[in-house]
């Protein structure tokens, strides 16, 4: 697993096209301000060690809103860390997983359409801790 986290003081995206062509037909814009963004890439070897990468991904994902006392996540899928790439249709049961479990624990959180390339805009903080990358 790799994890990209940014504290960006506002983010914004629009769908472009299908990634995969089995995803239902979308044309969605929407934004956050004052969030961690976190650009997610689940590898191969991720399947094998399942509920460590979760509470590791989630783990991480609520620090650094800690450190930016925000309770605000958006959630992008992002293959483009690793050369090793888990099937969709785990990576996408990771993400549903950790969406779930971070809003139990009453964080507002949004996800890119899963999926898509996107075409988006970030305004990240100029705080050492507003990038930060992280892999297990």
């Amino acid at each position: 697993m790799k994890l990209l986290l940014f504290y960006a003081h506002d983010f914004h995206f629009k769908t472009a096209e299908k990634g995969l062509p089995d995803v239902p037909d979308l044309d969605l814009e929407d934004g956050r301000e004052n969030a961690v963004v976190i650009f997610f890439h689940v590898e191969e070897e991720d399947q094998g060690k399942r509920k460590k990468v979760i509470q590791k991904f989630v783990k991480n994902a609520k620090w650094l809103c800690g450190k930016f006392e925000t309770r605000t996540i958006v959630l992008h899928s992002f293959n483009h860390l690793s050369a090793s790439k888990a099937s969709p249709v785990f990576s996408h049961e990771i993400l549903k997983e950790v969406v779930e479990r971070l809003k139990r624990t009453e964080y507002d959180v949004m996800t890119t359409p899963f999926g898509y390339f996107n075409e988006f805009t970030i305004h990240v903080g100029g705080e050492s801790l507003a990038k930060v990358f992280k892999e297990f």
